[in-house]
């Protein structure tokens, strides 16, 4: 029973990677008939795949292109997004938590979070740049404030979503509070809580572009931004595409971090 189960599951991952190299395949070779093949497109509005390559091979060797080669733009925005989300992970999982667990600290925090949640994180760009002016910090924040969010509305969610049935049980047996939460209320929290994690690193990519959008010396926003003033299609292309493979990445890497600490969970 254990083999053919195992043979099963063997079985389906060869076939769901061949149906998404099929789908990648697919839109390539869409991509490559309407620009190169039947010419359907201006290339000025979406350059043919020669393009794109020739830009990827301008920025990955030499002097690059924005002031570094691309691998140096990717490590650069890689490590603020890095930095913002793991303060947004240090404070605002905890912050959930507690404002899950305990009704006055609900009642103390909440109004001051309801009141700051709608502001979206880009409107903070300006005075992020007035307080810490064009460097890192200030998009560090930026990106803090983003992934701070869904870190705190997640963990909040989980934290109510408990049963309560687990918790008298655990009370019964003599645990006491920080055991209950340690032992009964943080594991029945954490499928939420990695779920606002997801949220917060997507969001933390996003937000990480805009910033660098508006003031940045290196990172892949900054790309993008002189690639659209040299009106540089096929190099917009492949700061975009760099952006998508970092992000894929490191939502990737949280996945398999998800499934070791949540591991009683069955595998999707």
């Amino acid at each position: 029973m254990g083999r053919s189960s195992g043979s099963t599951f063997a079985a389906r991952l060869p076939r769901r990677a061949l149906v998404g190299l099929a789908t990648v395949a697919g839109a390539l070779c869409l991509w490559w008939l309407a620009t190169s093949g039947l010419r359907l497109l201006n290339p000025l509005r979406l350059p043919n795949p020669h393009e794109v390559w020739a830009a990827f091979s301008q920025i990955s060797a030499g002097q690059g292109y924005a002031g570094a080669t691309l691998w140096q733009h990717a490590l650069h925005s890689l490590g603020l997004v890095a930095r913002g989300f793991a303060v947004a992970v240090v404070t605002g999982l905890p912050l959930g938590l507690l404002m899950g667990w305990s009704r006055r600290a609900e009642a103390l925090i909440n109004p001051i979070f309801l009141l700051l949640r709608p502001i979206p994180a880009l409107a903070w760009i300006p005075l992020a740049i007035v307080w810490f002016g064009l460097g890192d910090t200030g998009k560090i924040f930026v990106i803090w404030l983003t992934a701070f969010v869904p870190c705190v509305i997640n963990a909040f969610t989980g934290v109510r979503g408990v049963d309560p049935v687990l918790i008298a049980a655990a009370r019964t047996q003599g645990a006491t509070t920080p055991q209950v939460i340690r032992h009964v209320v943080v594991p029945g929290a954490m499928p939420l809580m990695f779920t606002g994690l997801r949220l917060s690193l997507q969001a933390s990519w996003t937000t990480l572009v805009a910033a660098e959008l508006v003031g940045a010396f290196f990172g892949l926003g900054r790309v993008l931004n002189v690639a659209g003033q040299d009106i540089f299609p096929g190099m917009i292309l492949v700061g975009m595409a760099a952006v998508a493979v970092c992000g894929a990445v490191t939502t990737w890497l949280l996945g398999r971090l998800e499934r070791r600490v949540v591991n009683w969970r069955p595998a999707v």
